[in-house]
Formats: C-alpha cells, sequence, structure tokens
C-alpha cells in the first residue's frame, strides 16, 4: 500500500526535470558526484551548487541557490550537506519558488521540514534520489 511519503517520491520523479544540487562534489568518489551523473544520464538537468567550484558534470556550478536562480529556473533541490546546515538551504528553496526539497539519505532536519511543507513545498528526506529513481523507473508514465 503506498503511503504519502511514496506517493512524494513518485510525484517528484514524475514532474521534475530541473534539480540543484546543493553541496554536489567535483570529486568522482563522492556520493554527490555519482548520485548526480546518474541523474544527469537520465536526463535530467543539474545545477551545481558549490561555492568552490566554477563547473561540475559539465555545467556551470554556482556558488548558492539564490545565484543560481538569478539564472536557472529551478524545480528540485537535492541536498548533500550535514543534517544541522539543512534550515538555511531549506529557507533559500522556498524563496526561489522551487516546487520541491530532497534530503539524501543520512540527512534530516525536522526544522527544515517543517518550514518547507508550511511554503508548500514537497518534502523527502533520508532518501536516496538515485536509488528511489531506479526503484521507481518502471511505474513512470511520462518522461
Amino acid at each position: 500500500m503506498p503511503t504519502a511519503e511514496t506517493d512524494t517520491i513518485r510525484h517528484i520523479l514524475n514532474s521534475y526535470r530541473t534539480v540543484a544540487v546543493v553541496g554536489l562534489s567535483p570529486k568522482p568518489h563522492r556520493a554527490s558526484f555519482d548520485v548526480t551523473r546518474y541523474m544527469q544520464a537520465q536526463g535530467w538537468r543539474i545545477i551545481p551548487i558549490n561555492p568552490n567550484a566554477q563547473e561540475i558534470l559539465g555545467e556551470k556550478a554556482y556558488p548558492s541557490l539564490l545565484e543560481a536562480a538569478r539564472h536557472e529556473k529551478i524545480e528540485l533541490v537535492n541536498v548533500f550537506r550535514n543534517s544541522e546546515d539543512v534550515p538555511p538551504v531549506a529557507q533559500d528553496a522556498i524563496a526561489i519558488g522551487a516546487k520541491a526539497l530532497w534530503l539524501q539519505k543520512g540527512i534530516e532536519n525536522t526544522e527544515a521540514a517543517a518550514s518547507a511543507r508550511a511554503a508548500g513545498l514537497e518534502f523527502v528526506q533520508n532518501r536516496c534520489l538515485m536509488v528511489e529513481h531506479a526503484a521507481h523507473a518502471g511505474e513512470r508514465l511520462s518522461h
């Protein structure tokens, strides 16, 4: 029986294709790089957010979500940061008009969850975008 979280995950995977990746590392051995490279290979538009990089995975990197949103339309914000660092990212996701906020496996923050949901964003935490995409791949009717 599908849960509300499963329905949210399914909706995000079926609805959005432009993802800003906060904390994306340019190092190929890092999980953020691997997950993002996978999503890019699935046809997603990747917008790297890393103040210490100029380009990652062939895409221009931005120092912040706010700066990226001045140049790009962002639907989903995928976060690879420590749990305690997430509330400001959630506030920025709200400020730029993102549709959803996704916290990767091992990242949870109740304050960020509450503020994102209160602002109408879809919200997922402690789940890997790549794993969920692969698990739900057979269910998608579009894209």
